[in-house]
């Protein structure tokens, strides 16, 4: 159903019948993200990232914000754990880039290209991070990667990461 490189969705499969039952059919996913204040991470999403408020909030502690197809609940204090790392499908990663750069958003690593997409890194006020994506450039080596804890990696010539001093 959907695409591992870009996260965008292919036409349906005909389920598959075993012994007389129906293949139970994925619908999508939805990440939940702690937050620490949920009204003040709204406000992140919508005004900085420029997702809509779908529900929630206030004293209920949990809400959705979406983007397109994009969706995800913001959870005050409770499920999950600060850091979560989300992979987004995007259909132009630069352009996005340049939206957020105008808007203030924390941009973890500008766009760099990779066999499997053009990708950044965005983090909202939580330490979550945002991988967000689209097709990689043709022709174009890889860029470097930033870790989990800062650290920066670079393809070898012979096609394995390294970290960089």
């Amino acid at each position: 159903m959907t695409r591992a490189k870009t996260g965008r969705r292919s036409a349906p499969k005909k389920s598959t019948r075993r012994a007389g039952r129906k293949a139970v059919a994925f619908e999508g996913v939805t990440p939940v993200l702690r937050v620490r204040r949920l009204e003040k991470s709204l406000r992140h999403y919508v005004d900085v990232l420029g997702f809509r408020r779908d529900w929630g909030g206030g004293e209920k502690g949990f809400a959705s914000v979406s983007r397109g197809d994009c969706h995800i609940f913001l959870s005050q204090g409770d499920q999950g754990h600060f850091g979560t790392w989300v992979w987004v499908g995007v259909s132009d990663a630069a352009a996005l880039h340049e939206e957020y750069r105008r808007r203030g958003a924390r941009i973890r690593h500008a766009p760099a290209n990779y066999d499997w997409a053009l990708e950044m890194q965005v983090e909202d006020l939580d330490g979550n991070v945002l991988r967000m994506g689209s097709e990689p450039l043709e022709g174009e080596p890889a860029g470097e990667w930033l870790d989990m804890d800062g650290r920066r990696w670079s393809m070898g010539p012979e096609g394995s990461w390294r970290r960089r001093p």
